[in-house]
């Protein structure tokens, strides 16, 4: 099945591809990025400030992360809020939402991701992860990203 879904995205990008002029087609991106943002390649040490928030709904939380070695050694929750009546997250590195993402899109979800055009961070990243039971879209706007080192 997700051959088969490769597939179709793979021949519906070389076929809208090939009404845009005589420029050979590129290799279709990873994520829904703007035209002129780089490929980005996660950095070893960075940090970034994560926001819960589907486009116009209220915040669930807004959250600064530090990432060493690729992996999450600190949050800390901004906002000035606790979890009450919600449970906390575990907020994980842009690497981890990247992969949550690719997981719920390859579990047949929808996943969006805007990046930064200037380097190519993600700076939206949504998905469904949703299952029989009902909807539940997950929604992280990144703001603050600043490698190190």
């Amino acid at each position: 099945m997700r051959y088969a879904r490769a597939l179709c995205g793979i021949a519906l990008v070389t076929a809208l591809a090939g009404c845009t002029g005589g420029e050979p087609a590129a290799a279709p991106p990873a994520f829904v990025t703007p035209a002129s943002a780089p490929a980005w390649s996660e950095p070893a040490d960075y940090g970034f400030v994560v926001d819960r928030q589907c486009e116009g709904g209220p915040s669930l939380g807004k959250y600064r992360v530090t990432v060493a070695a690729r992996e999450v050694t600190g949050v800390e929750r901004i906002d000035g809020r606790t979890a009450s009546g919600e449970e906390e997250i575990e907020v994980p590195s842009l690497g981890g939402l990247l992969e949550l993402a690719r997981t719920a899109a390859d579990d047949g979800g929808a996943m969006t991701v805007k990046a930064d055009p200037a380097d190519g961070h993600p700076v939206v990243v949504s998905f469904d992860v949703s299952d029989d039971s009902g909807e539940a879209v997950s929604c992280f706007v990144i703001s603050e990203y600043a490698p190190r080192g």
